[in-house]
């Protein structure tokens, strides 16, 4: 999954409607505006410190660049890091954002300042782990025959490595991981908790621990066979945020939530926002009202929203 998705972001813009997929910074400036005025308004409360604005896997830079309008109107104009490895994604990103500073990874992020962390639709994407209960439980492999990949089990694991909970759970059940994703978080926690700042984290996902297969392809804005052409479409999973509130609480940063896409953006203003677009265009009022549906009716329930503050900084807005 790490290999195929490397190799997809790196060869292709995947976004809108001639790529792959959309997503919700896509749909609407909307979005990216109030996850903007969100990081504001944590920033005000905490005491306007000089922070630094902080993307993971920003996609073309739309988000970035409707929150960094937003924020500039409140007062927070940081200077913005992103971390992107994609040739293609980074050019896009630089036309909408000049002035970042690329990161191949987290561990290059400033250490001298709060980190305000964004990541939308990213840690769907990281690489995870599925096990398999046959009359025990396997890890599940990828296995190579002539140009086919296919799902095989592996050797037999010990009961201790998985959940007391579904030790027992019926043949043919899934348990999935992502110790990618807790890597990363308990990584960013850390730096949270002790240079100040916050997370917010949104993705599809679920309150865990769950059993499911979540592993899901998409092509040209369908559904494909994960094990058909590695490499040529987006590889998911959907996101565990029990496992990553508790990753994050290990290293001593306070966990918020989850709540879903639609309360979030519904506490942050969106249909005052809806209104306030139509009124300065009414030729865009409907397209605005269709736009404000996908993101919460189709998308509201789906997606979810994590938030992870040092102890020092206040209650995130939408979180109380």
């Amino acid at each position: 999954m790490a290999a195929a998705n490397a190799h997809y972001y790196a060869t292709r813009d995947p976004l809108g409607a001639g790529g792959d997929f959309t997503t919700a910074p896509e749909i609407s400036q909307m979005f990216g505006e109030l996850v903007g005025l969100w990081c504001a308004d944590l920033w005000d409360r905490a005491g306007r410190p000089d922070v630094a604005w902080v993307e993971l896997g920003p996609g073309r830079g739309t988000l970035a660049a409707d929150a960094a309008r937003a924020m500039a109107k409140a007062g927070l104009e940081p200077p913005v890091h992103f971390v992107e490895t994609s040739p293609a994604l980074r050019a896009a990103q630089a036309e909408r954002v000049a002035d970042a500073t690329w990161h191949d990874a987290v561990d290059t992020l400033p250490t001298d300042r709060p980190l305000i962390v964004v990541a939308n639709e990213f840690f769907d994407a990281l690489p995870i782990r599925q096990l398999v209960k046959r009359e025990q439980w396997h890890e599940r492999l990828v296995a190579a025959q002539d140009l086919l990949f296919l799902p095989i089990a592996g050797k037999p694991l010990p009961d201790a490595v998985i959940p007391e909970p579904f030790r027992d759970a019926p043949a043919g059940s899934i348990l999935e991981t992502s110790p990618a994703a807790v890597t990363i978080i308990r990584g960013l926690a850390k730096r949270i908790a002790a240079q100040g700042g916050a997370l917010i984290a949104i993705d599809y996902g679920y309150e865990g621990p769950a059993l499911g297969d979540t592993l899901q392809a998409v092509r040209g804005h369908a559904f494909a066979n994960p094990f058909e052409a590695p490499g040529e479409h987006d590889l998911t999973a959907h996101v565990d945020f029990t496992t990553l509130a508790a990753a994050a609480q290990t290293e001593g940063a306070v966990a918020w939530g989850p709540v879903t896409q639609r309360d979030l953006l519904g506490a942050l203003g969106i249909d005052s926002r809806t209104s306030a677009l139509a009124k300065a265009s009414p030729a865009r009022a409907e397209a605005l009202a269709a736009d404000r549906r996908r993101l919460m009716d189709d998308m509201g329930t789906l997606f979810k929203a994590l938030a992870i503050t040092a102890p020092t900084w206040p209650t995130p807005a939408a979180f109380a």
